[in-house]
Formats: C-alpha cells, sequence, structure tokens
C-alpha cells in the first residue's frame, strides 16, 4: 500500500512539474523574440504533451484503488471491488473478469467462478475465450476433470495461439485425470511434436514418459514420442537454469501455479543423465 501511495505522491509531483516546465520553459531558454516565431510549432506539440502526460496521470489514479489492492493482496476486498463493476457496473472486460475469477480462485470460491462465467457468457463472450484457462482451472480444482475436459475441448482454436497450446495441454492433462490415456496419450503426442512452448513440449514428453506409457497399447512409441519430445527442449534450452528461467516468463498465472509441481519434476526428468 505504501509502495502505490509513493508512487502516487511522485506522479503527482512529477506531472506538475512537467505541465510548470512544458509552459515556462521554451519561452525562458528561447527567448520572447524566436518563441514567437516558431510557436504555431510548440504550442501545438506542447498541448499534445499536456494531454498526454494528463491522461496517463487520470488513468493512474482511475487505478489507484485497484493497485493498492492487488499490492496489498486483499483477495476479499479485491473481489468485492470488481463484483461491484462486473455485476453492477457490466464492466466485465477482460481485465476485469481476469482478476475477478483469479481472486475466487485464490480463496477456493469456485462456484462464484462459475457463477461469474454466466454473467460473462452474456454480456462479454470474448473475456471467456481470452480467460479460458483461468475458468478450466477453476474446474480442476473443484474436482469436476470431465467437465474440465469438455470445456477445454469446446476452447480449442480461439486464435490464441500460447494460450491454444495450453488449452491442448490441459485437455490431455484432464483426460489422464479421468484415466482415459488414449486420449491423453493421442493429445499429449502431438504437442512433443507441434508446440513451440517449451514449457508445453517438456511437460507432455515427462507425462508420456512416466504415466502413459505403462498404459499405451503401444509403449515403444509411446516412450519413442517422449524422447522426441524431450530432445526438442533440451536442445532448445541448454540446461535446467534455462527451463526454470524459461517457467519463470509464465510469471504468477494462476494455471501454472496449479502444475508447478509437475513443471519442477518435469524439468529434473529432462535433464537427468539418461
Amino acid at each position: 500500500m505504501l509502495k502505490i501511495k509513493y508512487l502516487a505522491i511522485a506522479f503527482s509531483i512529477i506531472f506538475i512539474i512537467f505541465i510548470v516546465l512544458i509552459g515556462a520553459f521554451p519561452p525562458l531558454i528561447l527567448g520572447p523574440a524566436l518563441f514567437a516565431s516558431i510557436r504555431n510549432i510548440t504550442v501545438p506539440v506542447s498541448i499534445v504533451l499536456i494531454l498526454g502526460m494528463t491522461f496517463s496521470f487520470v488513468l493512474f489514479l482511475l487505478n489507484y484503488r485497484l493497485l493498492s489492492l492487488l499490492e496489498r493482496e486483499d483477495w476479499p476486498a479485491l473481489a468485492y471491488y470488481l463484483e461491484q463493476k462486473v455485476f453492477k457496473k457490466n464492466q466485465c472486460s477482460g481485465r476485469n473478469v481476469r482478476l475477478l475469477a483469479s481472486s475466487y480462485l485464490v480463496m477456493t470460491d469456485f462456484s462464484s467462478v462459475l457463477n461469474l462465467e454466466s454473467k460473462v457468457m452474456t454480456a462479454n463472450p470474448s473475456a471467456i475465450e481470452k480467460n479460458i484457462l483461468i475458468f478450466g482451472t477453476a474446474r480442476i480444482l473443484n474436482g469436476n476433470y470431465k467437465d474440465a475436459a469438455c470445456f477445454f475441448k469446446a476452447n480449442f482454436g480461439k486464435d490464441i495461439p500460447k494460450q491454444d497450446q495450453w488449452v491442448r495441454w490441459f485437455y490431455g492433462f484432464c483426460q489422464m485425470l479421468v484415466g482415459a490415456f488414449t486420449e491423453a496419450e493421442g493429445e499429449l503426442s502431438s504437442l512433443v511434436i507441434s508446440s513451440p512452448d517449451a514449457i508445453v513440449t517438456g511437460l507432455s514428453a515427462y507425462f508420456l514418459e512416466t504415466c502413459l506409457a505403462r498404459h499405451s497399447m503401444d509403449a515403444a512409441g509411446c516412450r519413442a514420442a517422449s524422447e522426441k519430445g524431450r530432445q526438442r527442449v533440451v536442445g532448445a534450452l541448454k540446461g535446467i537454469e534455462n527451463w526454470k528461467r524459461e517457467q519463470m516468463k509464465m510469471g504468477t498465472e494462476i494455471y501454472i501455479s496449479i502444475i508447478k509441481k509437475y513443471i519442477d519434476e518435469a524439468g529434473s526428468w529432462l535433464y537427468s543423465p539418461k
């Protein structure tokens, strides 16, 4: 909270100084005569700069409450704040929906996530498409693995390439959870060959070897696919430290946090001596 408060104070001071400098600096430096001769250029530029700075300042103030709650990690208060925007004011932007759903997940309030989904599906369906992984994750955490698998499959190919790789992976993961090993093997075998995402490829290869091979009708083929995926990853990411850095790039995404254990295990498996 203090950091945001200090940032607001600093932003206010900078804003005031900026306005003063834009208004007073050119005449003082250039002199009244020279400034008068080029003011047709300097005045419009100054106006554009002032408007841009003003817009940034107003935007910061409008988001001050949200930033404060995020900094404090006050999830109940954040959820209540966003509920007013989404349910009362119908402000169902992708950001509001993502933050509200994530807040519910942190509080393990899975029924509220699904209630939010129902609301947004009517008000702004594109916000669901942009947050498929969060709504699917809620189903997994709630133990609704079959429902999660159906949800992910229904949302294949939403023209968000990086997200689609993870949607497909979670579909395969859910199939493993319900014991549909043949379907899981087919999806993960495809990903180890085609996915441009190193984490998706590595996780797929790991589960093919450690879980699916023993349930496969073609164990040798399953292990061969796993090895191809492993070679792709270790060829692209030289050393486990690079794997960890790739993982860190995912940030604090909620769907990554629930499988962090498997990502760590996959890293150890990928880079262990064969």
